[in-house]
């Protein structure tokens, strides 16, 4: 079985997503295509996604607010039928979530929706800075078991949470981000891992963007392929 790799397109510039898309194709990998909050919000972006064809759609706004607010923005992406995951904070709590799934099921019946736990830029240091007081291996498997009882279809977290969370949410899907090809920069990222780790770790799915969209991305495919063997 193919490796599911989605790619992330973090830049507003329609034409560098074009090549992306372009240089990334491959018959030896399961290739999607991640867009965030950057390229969405950009003059062109949404249109630009509305229209992409025959590609795994990864719609990362990442919602978070009251259940009531994140209905309305469900409702507003109903032009967005071709998306296949759309990520919410697990950290707006169970009654968002819920209103986020029912909704999203009225969208699109196909929509799958993934459960962000602590983001890959944290590390269990700066977690504490901002008032936690639990190790970020006990806040992901909360959050976890929060996005279980709500229906959600999968969890976002990092490889090394991965293989707790496949025993906890074993019908869900597990994407992780985060990942980074061996010697690359690790940037503003705190929990790395290489792609063969996270998929051995547990994960159903990664997303990869920097290692790959920098450079030459052709040969940075190529890189991927064989990390993975």
């Amino acid at each position: 079985m193919k490796k599911k790799i989605f790619i992330a397109c973090d830049t507003s510039n329609t034409k560098q997503i074009k090549k992306i898309i372009r240089e990334t194709k491959t018959n030896k990998l399961n290739i999607g295509y991640k867009f965030g909050l950057e390229f969405f919000l950009s003059r062109d972006g949404r249109k630009f996604i509305s229209e992409l064809k025959n590609q795994e759609i990864f719609l990362d706004l990442k919602l978070n607010d009251i259940p009531n607010t994140c209905s309305a923005a469900i409702h507003s992406l109903k032009d967005l039928k071709n998306i296949s995951y759309l990520t919410v904070h697990i950290n707006g709590g169970y009654e968002m979530l819920k209103e986020i799934k029912k909704n999203s099921k009225k969208l699109n019946k196909k929509l799958k929706i993934l459960g962000v736990t602590i983001l890959t830029s944290f590390s269990n240091s700066s977690i504490k800075k901002i008032g936690h007081t639990k190790s970020i291996s006990n806040l992901v498997k909360k959050q976890a078991l929060i996005a279980k009882l709500a229906k959600l279809d999968g969890i976002i977290c990092s490889g090394f949470e991965a293989k707790l969370l496949k025993k906890i949410c074993k019908k869900m899907e597990i994407i992780t981000p985060g990942i980074r090809l061996k010697g690359d920069n690790v940037a503003d990222q705190k929990r790395v891992m290489t792609p063969k780790n996270a998929f051995k770790n547990g994960a159903s799915a990664i997303v990869i963007g920097r290692s790959i969209t920098e450079g030459n991305i052709k040969n940075n495919i190529q890189k991927l392929i064989k990390s993975l063997k």
